[in-house]
């Protein structure tokens, strides 16, 4: 009581001791109804006003909108753009109706955050009268015509549609982009709507820049809407389009971040020509920002330390997996991942190109993810499988494991092309038939998990080596392709050619071997599997010809296809 205050700033042990006694209050008159949305408005950094029985809180672009019934019940809940006339919003009415406050606050905060654009007052009305251009653009772009690929409408529109599946923005509601979700997440439910955190998504909205860009003031399509040769809309040159120079930049705030590797952090920057600040990415191992951000973090802590850490899967059956991710490899810088939480952009015509790089990304990590697990070894399994994930490449890595009923390994290279471009080659198996390279690809695409990839795997080599070898399907190698002795031996000797594989795959490199008693040294030369990637010709997996309006990125186009 003696020390003297700031009179601006309230006592802060005082405010908070007010908003524990308000959570507890039973809300039963118009009066404590109107103390508690005071309290939530304050807590949100909004002002509040009160005429007769209506409430209003409110911010620089919106207000929202409270009447009040004398038994403190609620009669009516509006919001109001700036420039615009009072909406009804019947989720936050229902929210208030229920007395739930805690979650009425969270879904206000986000509202507050849709409308919560940087700069003075005049700044932020143009960039509002952008962003809502902007969102008219990506609506229409999302009802063009398009080739459906899966048989759910929905999931095809996430994973297959230029722009993904827009959930158009509202008064109450921001604007959302969800473009990718794993067939694991898509079996857990079957009603997105009530499970939209096994969606990846993205919010549009718009963010301060140092730099001023063209943003625009009108819509970039043109009339009537037309499609180039690719299928995207044709968009008005910028001599014909109506934009400003202000001192922003469209966002993608995706809903989680996503770890991501360099160069597609780079490939990101290249489409849009907006630089991702580098300050705000940590850098780790891919393998570790995928465990730090699973779903079971709290589990998997303990992993986080270690060198190797060994992750054991159970399948049907009784089969458990482990599976090693060694450190050393990881820690390469290209891959050294960082989360990335936002995406600058300045046009409507970079949107299909991102969404197409961040489903490249999202596959790669769901096919890692579904290695990384929290489960532990289970005693009286039916028998215990063991594989170490190496990467090869920025887009591929390979799967080493012991053949069945030999001591030589196999290797199953995994080549990510896109999210939609998945094959399996198997090297050191001893079998030549490349229908089996294809039914692989066929599962891992279905699935997008590696241990049930390679349970079927398993089961097949297990079938194969345990059948007679039949006089019309000779065994054959991978070593054919080489131009070695054992090219020769192969066509005379099925089984010394085996195990010329089986010696050549059994070769480490470096001697690295993985510690502890539940893997085996698996380290495979890489020199056996690099002519083998990359076979066919470079192609550009994120097509785009925009109509001229940003040339830059149209000349930069054969450089993505080189580096992709």
């Amino acid at each position: 009581m003696d020390k003297s205050r700031d009179k601006s700033k309230p006592c802060e042990p005082l405010v908070r001791s007010l908003e524990r006694l308000q959570e507890v209050f039973n809300v039963s008159s118009m009066n404590t109804m109107k103390s508690r949305l005071e309290m939530i408005a304050k807590q949100q950094g909004m002002g509040f006003h009160i005429t007769e029985a209506t409430c209003y809180l409110t911010a620089d672009l919106f207000y929202l909108e409270v009447v009040l019934l004398p038994c403190g019940g609620v009669e009516d809940v509006k919001v109001a753009p700036h420039g615009g006339s009072p909406v009804p919003s019947e989720s936050l009415l229902q929210l208030l109706r229920s007395k739930d406050f805690a979650e009425f606050s969270m879904k206000l905060a986000g509202v507050f955050t849709q409308y919560n654009i940087p700069g003075d007052n005049e700044i932020q009305l143009k960039l509002f009268a952008s962003l809502q251009c902007l969102g008219n653009d990506l609506q229409q772009m999302s009802r063009l015509p398009n080739v459906p690929k899966e048989s759910d409408p929905q999931v095809d529109m996430i994973n297959n549609g230029r722009i993904g599946y827009l959930k158009a923005g509202k008064e109450d509601c921001p604007l959302i982009i969800q473009f990718y979700i794993s067939p694991t997440d898509e079996m857990k439910t079957s009603d997105l709507y009530l499970t939209d955190t096994a969606v990846q998504a993205a919010q549009v909205t718009v963010g301060a820049s140092d730099v001023a860009h063209k943003l625009q003031m009108a819509s970039a399509i043109s009339q009537p809407p037309q499609l180039d040769p690719q299928g995207y809309p044709v968009f008005l040159p910028l001599i014909e389009a109506q934009y400003e120079m202000l001192p922003a930049c469209f966002l993608l705030k995706l809903q989680p971040g996503i770890p991501m590797m360099p160069s597609f952090v780079n490939k990101l920057s290249q489409i849009t020509d907006v630089t991702i600040p580098d300050v705000d990415l940590q850098w780790a191992p891919l393998p570790k920002l995928l465990i730090r951000h699973s779903p079971s973090t709290n589990s998997l802590k303990e992993k986080l330390d270690e060198q190797d850490p060994i992750f054991t899967v159970p399948l049907p059956g009784g089969v458990m997996h482990s599976y090693v991710l060694p450190g050393a490899a990881w820690e390469v810088p290209a891959q050294r991942g960082a989360v990335v939480d936002s995406i600058p952009f300045t046009h409507p015509a970079h949107v299909p190109a991102l969404l197409e790089l961040l489903r490249h990304q999202c596959a790669i990590n769901t096919l890692l993810r579904s290695c990384i697990t929290s489960q532990r070894a289970r005693t009286g399994s039916v028998r215990d499988l063991h594989f170490e994930v190496l990467p090869e490449s920025e887009t591929s890595f390979s799967v080493t494991f012991h053949r069945p009923d030999t001591d030589s390994l196999a290797v199953l290279l995994v080549n990510v092309s896109d999210s939609h471009q998945i094959s399996c080659t198997l090297f050191g198996a001893g079998i030549g038939d490349p229908s089996l390279d294809e039914y692989l690809s066929t599962v891992m695409k279905r699935c997008m998990s590696l241990p049930v990839t390679l349970r079927t795997l398993h089961s097949k080599l297990e079938e194969i080596t345990s059948a007679p070898l039949s006089p019309r399907h000779p065994a054959t190698t991978e070593a054919e392709n080489d131009h070695s002795a054992a090219s020769s031996t192969a066509a005379t000797d099925p089984n010394s050619a085996l195990t010329a594989i089986s010696e050549s795959a059994s070769v480490p490199e470096d001697g690295l071997s993985v510690s502890g008693s539940a893997c085996y040294a698996m380290s495979v030369a890489k020199s056996e599997l690099l002519p083998e990637i990359n076979i066919s010709p470079a192609v550009n997996p994120y097509p785009f010809t925009p109509v001229g309006v940003f040339s830059h990125w149209m000349t930069k186009n054969s450089q993505l296809s080189e580096l992709i």
